[in-house]
């Protein structure tokens, strides 16, 4: 069975380019995303991997580590490092895994468990591994959403869910539809017209389920 939300995500020990690390502690306290790719020097992922690297400051902002994984070396991901740097014309300061025996990507249920790849593997070959993890300080699973080869990842939609999973994790709120910071939020059911008053102030109620309020401060 898959990783279902909020289930605790699997705990690894794995080499990257930037040396080894096991997986919870590398969190540590900080929110996590952990995206994926079927092959290094690869054109749509290398825009990815731009984009996330160009990203630095917001993921920082945000409490949030990010780090890659591939089915390809160490010395693979060192090399395309250099290519993703010149694309996106910054620093690619994140690691990527290097999950050669495919450890990493089974246990996140992204290929089969008895999946093995043939010599001199194709992006065909481990295409199913195009997924995006966000993860909690909690070390649980949060978000997850995967894309198929020829469709690039949209990281400022990562954005705005990171953004609405910490809002909605701060301040005991949901978030509607199109939300970015600033919108007004979604009131739980479980809170009271009068507990939502005190807490909140004036809220909208758009049907006995349906109340927004803009969030205090």
């Amino acid at each position: 069975m898959g990783l279902r939300i909020n289930d605790t995500v699997p705990n690894f020990t794995a080499e990257t380019d930037q040396g080894s690390i096991q997986f919870h502690d590398w969190i540590g306290d900080s929110w996590a995303i952990l995206f994926s790719h079927p092959k290094d020097f690869t054109p749509v992922c290398t825009t990815e991997f731009s984009a996330v690297a160009q990203l630095a400051d917001e993921w920082d902002k945000r409490n949030t580590k990010v780090i890659g994984v591939s089915v390809d070396s160490v010395e693979d991901h060192k090399g395309w490092k250099n290519d993703i740097e010149t694309y996106a014309k910054t620093a690619a300061g994140f690691p990527i895994i290097a999950d050669r025996d495919l450890d990493v990507s089974k246990a996140f249920d992204m290929l089969p468990a008895g999946f093995y790849l043939p010599d001199n593997p194709t992006p065909a070959d481990s295409q199913t591994v195009r997924s995006v993890f966000i993860i909690a300080p909690d070390k649980t699973l949060k978000l997850s959403m995967t894309y198929p080869m020829n469709v690039g990842r949209n990281f400022a939609e990562v954005l705005r869910a990171l953004d609405g999973l910490q809002t909605a994790a701060r301040e005991n709120i949901a978030t509607p539809a199109n939300w970015t910071v600033g919108d007004d939020v979604v009131i739980p059911v479980a809170v009271s017209n009068e507990d939502a008053k005190a807490k909140y102030g004036d809220f909208t109620t758009h049907f006995p389920y349906l109340r927004t309020t803009k969030l205090p401060g």
